[in-house]
């Protein structure tokens, strides 16, 4: 592990690149777009992504030195770039971050939304994104193949718990038959970390399901989240093989998607729940202290 004063140091001169990939999967939907932020030295501008601006330097060079690698998840049809503020700060900070889409449950294409297909396909997805990052020429020879970790937000989360070993079982309405069955799913042994926001875990209810999820996990929960309740929480935390593994941040005033990024002032409206918070809650004035908790745990786990 990397001394944290020299950590902190090389952090501080670090800014953000950006490139485009596909990760090949023809085993799902097609092959998974895949936004990659990462460290480099060369000087950024804003670049519009759709609604949304970076400041990032499109397809520069990797900074020198190897880094660990951050897979995002984003949750049921939504879009990687709800988490592009966390990215931009890890890559920042020496992370190599790939923001992935998950073909089928995206916000342009989410036709297999709530089916035993995207159960299945997701953590499969989550590996070729994996393998595409770690074999690319421009990032292979700065990765450190043994420190991979996962954030995932509410489906996100089943996903970083499926490919961290969890073994899920569908919901009755999920199953061509209506009845709840055994999902196939792969995990992948170069997972070292999760980060689980606003997790949503029903799949896991059954015994042992998450026996074999053995890795470290920072988990947060907003204590007003109606749609995965803090009992989504619970289930990670009674599931795992070892309990003092799991930390676990309750937000009070936090909702569902209280940890996304701050939305631009043209999309926040009543209309858009994703831009909205509980009231009591400050989500510009949060997130930066959850973004320096979750390097600090990745810092001291990977």
């Amino acid at each position: 592990m990397m001394d944290p004063d020299m950590w902190r140091r090389m952090s501080d001169e670090l800014a953000a690149g950006c490139c485009r990939m596909l990760a090949p999967c023809p085993d799902t939907a097609g092959p998974v777009p895949v936004l990659t932020i990462y460290p480099t030295r060369t000087a950024t501008t804003p670049v519009p992504f759709g609604p949304y601006q970076l400041t990032v330097a499109m397809d520069a060079p990797v900074a020198e030195g190897r880094y660990p690698l951050v897979v995002i998840s984003h949750g049921s049809g939504g879009t990687p770039l709800t988490h592009r503020d966390l990215a931009l700060h890890l890559a920042r900070r020496g992370y190599v971050v790939a923001l992935a889409e998950h073909p089928g449950n995206n916000r342009t294409d989410n036709s297999l939304a709530g089916t035993e297909a995207i159960l299945a396909s997701r953590p499969v997805q989550l590996r070729a994104v994996i393998d595409a990052v770690l074999a690319s020429p421009h990032f292979s020879t700065h990765l450190r193949d043994e420190a991979v970790a996962v954030i995932g937000h509410s489906l996100g989360g089943y996903t970083a718990l499926a490919l961290a070993g969890g073994r899920p079982t569908s919901l009755p309405d999920e199953s061509p038959t209506g009845i709840a069955r055994s999902v196939d799913v792969v995990s992948d042994a170069r997972v070292r970390a999760l980060v689980l926001l606003a997790p949503a875990t029903p799949w896991f209810r059954q015994d042992d399901a998450l026996a074999e999820v053995t890795v470290p996990i920072l988990m947060y929960q907003g204590a007003r989240d109606s749609i995965t309740p803090p009992w989504n929480a619970t289930i990670v935390e009674q599931g795992v093989a070892d309990r003092s593994r799991v930390t676990l941040r309750v937000i009070e005033h936090a909702g569902h998607y209280s940890f996304f990024s701050v939305f631009p002032p043209a999309m926040v409206t009543p209309t858009f729940p994703p831009a909205q918070d509980p009231p009591g809650f400050d989500r510009a004035q949060f997130l930066p202290q959850m973004f320096d908790d979750i390097a600090a745990f990745l810092q001291h786990t990977l």
